[in-house]
C-alpha cells in the first residue's frame, strides 16, 4: 500500500511542543471562533453587493468592505484567546510532557517541587510584564474601546 497510516510515518503528536500547540488550537477555536461569527452575523449582505457592484471583485469587496468591519470581532477573539492561553496548565502538562511545557508549567514546578517561590515571582513578574506590554500594543493597534462581541 502508500503507507500512510504506517507507524514509522505517523508525525510525533504527544511529549513535544507540536502536540501541546495542536491540542491548545483545538481546544481554543471555539473562543476564536463564536466572537468572529457575532460580529459576522451583524453585517449586512447588501455592503458586499455594493461593493461588487461598484466595479470590485469579490476578493476586493471582501478586502475592502467585509474585512474592516471584521476587525472588533478578529480583536475580541484574540484578546480573548490570548488570555486563556497565557494560564494554560493541564494541557501542556498531559499532551507536551516534558519538552512541551509552558511558562505557567514552569512557575507552577518552581511553586509546588523546588520550593524557589522567589524565582517563580520572579517569572510571574516577567509574564505579567510581557501581558501588560502586548496589551499596550493591541491597544494603540486595534483600541479597547473597538471590541464587540456581536
Amino acid at each position: 500500500m502508500i503507507g500512510l497510516v504506517a507507524d514509522d510515518n505517523r508525525p510525533e503528536m504527544m511529549f513535544n511542543k507540536t502536540g501541546t500547540y495542536v491540542a491548545m488550537t483545538q481546544i481554543l477555536l471555539p473562543f476564536m471562533v463564536l466572537p468572529l461569527y457575532s460580529v459576522m452575523k451583524t453585517i449586512s449582505p447588501s455592503l458586499m453587493r455594493a461593493g461588487k457592484s461598484l466595479g470590485g471583485t469579490p476578493f476586493i469587496a471582501f478586502w475592502k468592505v467585509y474585512f474592516p468591519l471584521t476587525i472588533p470581532g478578529i480583536g475580541a477573539g484574540c484578546l480573548l484567546v490570548f488570555i486563556l492561553a497565557i494560564g494554560y496548565y493541564i494541557t501542556p502538562a498531559l499532551v507536551g510532557g516534558a519538552s512541551g511545557t509552558l511558562i505557567s508549567n514552569q512557575i507552577a514546578y518552581h511553586m509546588k517541587s523546588t520550593l524557589d517561590w522567589s524565582f517563580a515571582s520572579a517569572m510571574g513578574l516577567m509574564l505579567l510584564a510581557g501581558v501588560l506590554a502586548i496589551y499596550w500594543v493591541y491597544n494603540k493597534l486595534v483600541g479597547v474601546d473597538n471590541i464587540k462581541l456581536g
